[in-house]
């Protein structure tokens, strides 16, 4: 059966992506259990993705190196390894251990590998098929994640998911003879570690700095532990991964000229269509980051959901994503790949824009189920696109390394999306809510101006009747002004989330901008225009 390969891609896939939507419903859980704060648990799960996206390239390099199965299998082991020390973990250092380093590892590994793998066992419309599938089966993780770990982690506990994904990769190793024989490397590549180290350190100072943004603040001094000048932090640890990434290129362009082997070929990022392919992948993870840092907020806080709740609402994300990613797949047969992506789209602006509109105090269930539908609608279709082009665009020596750059962007692309949207939609609730206290007449202006100097700078998304019992239970406020700062609150929160996803919706169409650098056409004359070594 020449899809028993793809049955094991594929369960590889979905737990890559499971454990991730799990850790962010399980929050207060895990507080609860390891004794500690929300900011300490945050940066477990901020560390997981530094993890990734520093070692991408490298897990890259050592898939041309030790082989993709066998990279892809070494992986799975280690990822196993991690779930199962995540799922006996005590502390939080051992759960940093086995969350954030050995899964991180592990995923760094196989998501490589599994792609080339792919590209080197299927091909012309069987190899759409697969990516189609593979991206249907990462949205559908992605989204059945809150689902999942809203249900264990209520009836039961966040440790049998991971022993779950423990079972998972046992059997998906098992099943690993399925991917067929695959020969050793002839002449494997050295592995540059100094470039590796570099390259890690600079992504992960790069990533870091935009995922405390937030916190920190972006320039001006928030949170910022060090404000030297009296700025925040970010712009400089931001800057000093960008600075450490120009030395890991100049140091790769200089090995490449003396002939040795580096830890990626620069000439990849002048292959045109495969850089196109690598800077939509970052655009699609931003815009679906970001799309789900705001609508939680939204069914969670100004709705008043459990994580259960939640996660059925964004369920028609899933179903449709599936689903259109074999659409998608098929389409190519008779449709660029620049025409499909281009679609999807068009389709995710409008489904954004409508999303925007659903934003109200009451939850409009028909209108907001069809926009989630949407949302799914354009992500299937990019997702069935994205994976091929890179992989065709690369030719066979390169496809682990092409890999290693598209699970890169998509890292840089999900940190981005949920430190931008998330640092807009804060920063607009709070001039929001200050300006929602000013405009309202019950209000005594001492009040207005004490609370103006008091939570202008640090509102947070609260749940509306929280704030009203703790007003009522710590103050002596009349009860039509502790209304009216409850109102200006709510009023607030979804003036700021519609904020959040109109800057998701600009992001869209500034994509359609980039959408020419999508390869305008067949993958099969594009797979035909690369040879071994371009």
């Amino acid at each position: 059966m020449k899809w028993r390969a793809l049955i094991v891609l594929s369960l590889a896939q979905f737990l890559m992506v499971l454990d991730q939507a799990v850790m962010n419903v399980s929050i207060s859980q895990l507080v609860e259990d390891f004794d500690t704060t929300v900011s300490v648990i945050q940066g477990v799960i901020t560390f997981y993705a530094l993890t990734m996206a520093a070692l991408m390239i490298t897990g890259g390099k050592l898939g041309d190196r030790w082989g993709r199965k066998r990279a892809f299998v070494v992986g799975l082991v280690i990822y196993g390894a991690g779930s199962a020390v995540t799922a006996v973990s005590q502390s939080v250092p051992t759960l940093l251990l086995g969350w954030s380093v050995l899964e991180g590892i592990g995923a760094a590994l196989v998501l490589p590998a599994l792609v080339a793998l792919i590209a080197g066992r299927y091909q012309g419309a069987d190899r759409a098929v697969a990516y189609g599938i593979i991206g249907g089966v990462a949205g559908a993780g992605i989204a059945v994640g809150p689902i999942l770990g809203g249900w264990v982690t209520t009836a039961f506990t966040w440790r049998y998911v991971f022993i779950g994904e423990v079972v998972v990769s046992l059997v998906v190793v098992a099943l690993a003879g399925w991917l067929g024989r695959e020969e050793r490397p002839q002449n494997p590549p050295s592995i540059d570690w100094v470039g590796a180290a570099l390259s890690a350190a600079g992504l992960g100072l790069a990533v870091f700095g935009v995922l405390q943004a937030s916190e920190w603040g972006w320039i001006a001094s928030a949170n910022s532990p060090v404000a030297p000048l009296g700025l925040s932090l970010t712009p400089f640890v931001v800057g000093a991964g960008i600075g450490i990434l120009v030395l890991f290129l100049r140091r790769t362009r200089r090995r490449e000229e003396r002939g040795q082997d580096p830890l990626f070929r620069l000439g990849l990022l002048d292959i045109q269509p495969l850089k196109g392919g690598l800077m939509m992948f970052m655009s699609q993870s931003l815009i679906l980051m970001g799309v789900f840092f705001s609508v939680p907020l939204y069914l969670q806080i100004v709705q008043g959901l459990d994580a259960l709740e939640t996660g059925i609402k964004m369920l028609p994300v899933s179903v449709t994503m599936f689903i259109m990613s074999f659409v998608g797949a098929r389409l190519s047969q008779s449709m660029t790949p620049r025409q499909v992506v281009r679609i999807g789209l068009w389709v995710l602006l409008a489904a954004v824009v409508v999303l925007a509109g659903t934003i109200t105090h009451e939850l409009e269930g028909i209108v907001f189920g069809s926009s989630m539908a949407l949302l799914g609608i354009g992500m299937g279709l990019l997702a069935s696109q994205l994976g091929n082009v890179v992989q065709s665009s690369a030719g066979p020596a390169d496809r682990s390394q092409a890999g290693g750059l598209q699970y890169t962007a998509q890292q840089l692309g999900s940190s981005l999306g949920t430190a931008l949207i998330g640092a807009i939609v804060l920063g607009a609730l709070g001039s929001a809510f200050v300006s929602q206290l000013a405009a309202d007449p019950r209000l005594d202006p001492v009040v207005v101006g004490a609370a103006t100097t008091e939570l202008s700078g640090s509102v947070q998304f609260v749940r509306a009747d929280d704030v009203e019992a703790g007003l009522r239970e710590l103050t002596s406020l009349p009860e039509d002004q502790i209304d009216a700062i409850s109102d200006s609150l709510k009023a607030s929160q979804l003036e700021a989330l519609r904020a959040g996803l109109e800057v998701a919706a600009l992001i869209v169409i500034g994509s359609l901008f980039l959408v020419r650098r999508i390869p305008d056409v067949s993958f099969e004359e594009l797979a035909a225009s690369q040879t071994e070594g371009d």
